[in-house]
């Protein structure tokens, strides 16, 4: 009898457990969309610049460190006024056609880039923030397509690995101020010599007097 009732209850557990299985995996939300495409539009940009994820991995990377950490940062600054700005670029990221977020870019802003995210973003209503942009923007837009002028020295390494462009190659192989480190240090070795030198002829003299006077 007893066995009969386990039985049972097993039975309707298990009924319970297959017909709440498809309620649980509905009920599962969808992985949150990634970008996999940066497009940028904005003034002298002839129609727009697509950067695709699989064929220009490095250079999406590159344009996607300069806006993704927006997403959900507090509000640096205030916007500066129109004459400040600068030059206007919109950056979307996009998932294939889905937009995700979009950000407008001031890479020559007065006193540094400057980076707005708007309140109407694709995905919601965002609060609307204003943010320090990073000093590799203008290149990092340039070597997309943008035309801005080079400023290789301020990306390190380059999207193509290099030290970039109109850059000292033997200064940035050498450390600043080496020699200079190297030439202190050898004269205070020399110095510590003499002195240890006269020292040594001193007590060399003090010596020989002794022994004279033994």
């Amino acid at each position: 009898m007893v066995g009969k009732t386990i039985t049972r209850l097993l039975a309707v557990t298990a009924a319970l457990a297959v017909g709440l299985a498809p309620a649980a995996a509905q009920a599962a939300p969808k992985p949150a969309a990634k970008p996999n495409v940066v497009q940028i539009t904005g003034k002298d940009v002839d129609g727009k610049i697509l950067v695709d994820q699989k064929n220009q991995k490095r250079l999406f990377d590159s344009l996607l460190s300069e806006v993704s950490w927006m997403a959900t940062a507090k509000s640096q600054t205030t916007a500066l006024k129109a004459d400040k700005l600068g030059v206007k670029y919109t950056v979307t990221l996009l998932n294939n056609k889905q937009t995700l977020q979009t950000y407008d870019l001031f890479p020559l802003a007065a006193g540094g880039p400057r980076a707005h995210r708007l309140a109407k973003q694709p995905t919601g209503a965002k609060t609307e923030g204003w943010f320090y942009g990073r000093l590799t923007m203008p290149e990092a837009l340039r070597v997309a397509g943008v035309p801005l002028k080079s400023k290789p020295d301020v990306v390190t390494g380059g999207i193509g690995g290099g030290i970039g462009q109109g850059l000292d190659v033997e200064a940035a192989k050498e450390p600043a101020g080496v020699k200079e480190y190297v030439g202190e240090v050898r004269r205070l070795f020399l110095l510590n010599g003499a002195v240890l030198a006269a020292i040594l002829v001193g007590l060399a003299g003090i010596a020989f007097l002794i022994r004279r006077k033994i």
